[in-house]
C-alpha cells in the first residue's frame, strides 16, 4: 500500500474553516459543497472584487439615465425654381431697393465723470431791434409827365431855368456844375472829391440810352473836367466845346430827370441800413410818411440831388454830414400828410444851419443859407 501525503487534502479543509470563521451564518448549513482547488473571489480581496461583485452591490457607481432624444425632422429641400432673366433682374432690383438693416449692438454703459458746471453771470444786454419794413407808394414808376415836372422844378432851382447855366461854376467851389441838377464835375488831376463826382455817372446813363457823346467828352469822362478853375470855364463860354455841351444837356433834360429819380429810388433802401439801430424805426417812419404824401417824392428827389444821400459817415464837417439820411434822423416823427412835408422842411433847414456852423470860416457858407432856405420851403406845398 502506497503512502500518500495528507497535505493536499488538508488545504480545502483549512480554507473552509477560514470561510466559516469570517461568515458564521453560512457555516451552519449541513450541506457539503464540492471542494475545488480554485479560489473563490470574495469581498475581502479588493484586488479582484470589482470583477466578481455584482453591480447592484457597488455603492459609488452612478445610475445611468436615458435622455429623450427628439427625432430629427427631415428637411425638405425645394427644387430650384426656374426664372426668366427678366424676372431675376427685377428680383435683384427689388432686393437692392429694400433698406438695409443696421446691425444691433447692445449699448455698453460707460461710467462718465459728471460735467463741470460753469456759472456765467448774465448780462442784461438790449435786444436788437428788428429793422422795420419800408412801405412805399404802390405807384413807384412815376409817369413821364410827373418826371418832367420834377425835372423842370429842379432845373429852375439849380440853374434858374436858363440854358446858359447848364454849364456853370459857382463862386468859392472847386468843381464845375453841369446839367439841370448841377451835377458835380471835378477837374483832371484832383483826386479828392469831397462832395462826390456825379457828372461822369450821368454821362454813362446817357450813353446807355443811345445818346451820342462828342469825342472830347468821352475822353474827359474818365480824366476829368478840361477846365482847372472857374476863370478858365468863364473864358471858354461861347466856345465850340461849351456850346456843344450845353446843347446836349438841354436836349436830354427828360433823361436827366429820370436819372435823378432813379438815383433817389436806389438810395431809399440803403437809408435804413446805414443808420444806427436805435434810429431805424424813426428813419423808416419818416421816409414812409414823406413818400406817401402828395408832392413828397419831389422833396426826396430834389434834396438827394441838392445835398446827396448822406450815406457816408466820414463826409461833412467835423464828422457830421448833411444828406437826406441826416434830415430823416433829425426829423420829428410824422404820419402821411401835409404835416410830414413841414417836418421834413424844418429838419432840412436845421441840418444845413448845422453845416454852416461846422464849416471853415474862410468858406463863408452863410451867404448861401438864404437861397437854400427858399429852395427847401418849396417842399412844404405839394407840387403835383
Amino acid at each position: 500500500m502506497k503512502k500518500t501525503s495528507l497535505y493536499p487534502l488538508l488545504i480545502p479543509v483549512v480554507v473552509m474553516l477560514n470561510a466559516c470563521s469570517s461568515n458564521p451564518p453560512a457555516a451552519t448549513t449541513t450541506t457539503m459543497l464540492p471542494v475545488s482547488t480554485e479560489l473563490i473571489p470574495t469581498a475581502t480581496h479588493p484586488v479582484i472584487a470589482h470583477k466578481a461583485t455584482p453591480k447592484r452591490l457597488v455603492a459609488h457607481q452612478p445610475r445611468k439615465v436615458k435622455h429623450y432624444k427628439r427625432p430629427q425632422q427631415k428637411v425638405q429641400h425645394r427644387k430650384p425654381q426656374y426664372r426668366k432673366p427678366q424676372q431675376v433682374r427685377r428680383h435683384v432690383q427689388a432686393r437692392r431697393a429694400q433698406p438695409q438693416r443696421r446691425p444691433h449692438y447692445p449699448r455698453t454703459v460707460q461710467h462718465q465723470q459728471p460735467k463741470r458746471v460753469i456759472r456765467v453771470t448774465r448780462v442784461n444786454r438790449p435786444r436788437p431791434q428788428i429793422r422795420p419794413r419800408i412801405v412805399q407808394q404802390k405807384n413807384h414808376n412815376r409817369s413821364h409827365n410827373e418826371m418832367l415836372m420834377i425835372g423842370n422844378k429842379i432845373f429852375k432851382n439849380e440853374a434858374g431855368g436858363r440854358k446858359d447855366q447848364l454849364v456853370h461854376w459857382n463862386h468859392g467851389e472847386n468843381f464845375a456844375a453841369m446839367g439841370i441838377g448841377h451835377f458835380t464835375w471835378y477837374p483832371s488831376g484832383q483826386n479828392r472829391h469831397q462832395f462826390g463826382n456825379t457828372f461822369p455817372g450821368l454821362l454813362n446813363y446817357l450813353e446807355r440810352h443811345d445818346q451820342e457823346l462828342p469825342s472830347w467828352l468821352k475822353l474827359a469822362q474818365h480824366t476829368g473836367a478840361p477846365w482847372k478853375n472857374r476863370k478858365q470855364l468863364m473864358r471858354a463860354k461861347g466856345s465850340f466845346k461849351v456850346t456843344q455841351l450845353e446843347n446836349l444837356l438841354y436836349r436830354t433834360k427828360h433823361l436827366q430827370a429820370q436819372y435823378i429819380v432813379e438815383r433817389a429810388k436806389r438810395a431809399m433802401p440803403r437809408l435804413v441800413k446805414k443808420t444806427t439801430h436805435h434810429l431805424r424805426p424813426r428813419v423808416a417812419q419818416n421816409l414812409n410818411a414823406v413818400a406817401n404824401t402828395p408832392g413828397g417824392w419831389y422833396a426826396l428827389v430834389d434834396y438827394v440831388n441838392f445835398k446827396g444821400e448822406g450815406l457816408s459817415r466820414r463826409g461833412g464837417y467835423r464828422g457830421q454830414n448833411w444828406g437826406l439820411l441826416q434830415v430823416l434822423e433829425n426829423m420829428n416823427p410824422a404820419t402821411p400828410g401835409n404835416q410830414a412835408l413841414h417836418n421834413f422842411a424844418d429838419s432840412a433847414i436845421a441840418v444845413l444851419r448845422r453845416r454852416v456852423r461846422n464849416s471853415p470860416p474862410r468858406r463863408n457858407e452863410a451867404r448861401w443859407m438864404n437861397g437854400w432856405s427858399k429852395r427847401i420851403n418849396t417842399y412844404r406845398y405839394p407840387l403835383i
